[in-house]
């Protein structure tokens, strides 16, 4: 074999073995924790209703962390903080994980609190859709607090007015919620959001969400769980 074959082979075969390394479905998750000098960092998700850990980084002085693992369905994970003393700080950072580079911001006094999440279509729809569900949180709120007064002057037309308005916003929360899931039918936050984002919702909103939703995406791990929810009231 000449060298230039041999040079051609020994490269190829390099390629080769760093593709067969790559984790498939690969998400490479990099971010900062300003001020976090020593502790691990934990990168977990639910699997069958436990909260397991799939990867871990101890950080020693640097406060930048890269993780990448495979991710075959787009799927809420959680990044948690173990203090070098072997503290588990009580709060957790949420994210949506999938495929491709995400990045995520934080610092070591508001871990969990104050965070920044880029790189995730279904992270960017979810923090939307949230912000859109607090208007309705507001709303009913402010209805609340009008009937806990109408209920101490004992003003009985008061109350069953505003009992009527808050039923009203109920629905209206329902509804927003099924156009915003329609609207993402291509992504997997649709079925994420009527699994675990509104309770209380009935059978027919989450029929016509589910029988909206490509096939790929009822493929999907929260496709399945919406099914599953579904065969589950069916059966009630």
């Amino acid at each position: 074999m000449t060298p230039m074959k041999l040079s051609f082979s020994i490269l190829l075969i390099t390629l080769l073995a760093l593709t067969s390394c790559a984790p498939e479905h690969e998400m490479k998750l990099t971010g900062t924790v300003d001020g976090l000098k020593k502790g691990t960092l934990l990168l977990q998700k639910i699997e069958d209703s436990v909260l397991v850990s799939i990867d871990s980084i101890v950080m020693t002085g640097d406060e930048n962390f890269e993780f990448s693992v495979s991710i075959p369905s787009p799927q809420v994970h959680y990044l948690y903080l173990r203090l070098k003393n072997g503290d588990l700080l009580d709060e957790r950072i949420p994210f949506f994980a999938e495929e491709g580079e995400l990045t995520i911001t934080t610092t070591l006094e508001k871990f969990g609190t104050e965070y920044t999440v880029t790189g995730s279509k279904n992270q960017e729809k979810l923090e939307e859709y949230r912000k859109l569900m607090q208007r309705y949180a507001n709303k009913n709120l402010d209805v609340v607090s009008l009937k806990l007064k109408a209920l101490a002057e004992k003003n009985d037309s008061v109350y069953n007015a505003l009992q009527k308005q808050e039923e009203s916003v109920l629905r209206s929360k329902y509804l927003a919620s099924v156009n915003y899931a329609l609207a993402q039918k291509e992504l997997e936050i649709s079925p994420y959001i009527m699994v675990y984002e509104i309770q209380g919702i009935t059978q027919k909103y989450l029929d016509t969400v589910y029988k909206a939703l490509p096939q790929n995406i009822k493929n999907s791990k929260y496709g399945m769980d919406l099914e599953s929810l579904l065969t589950a009231q069916g059966a009630n």
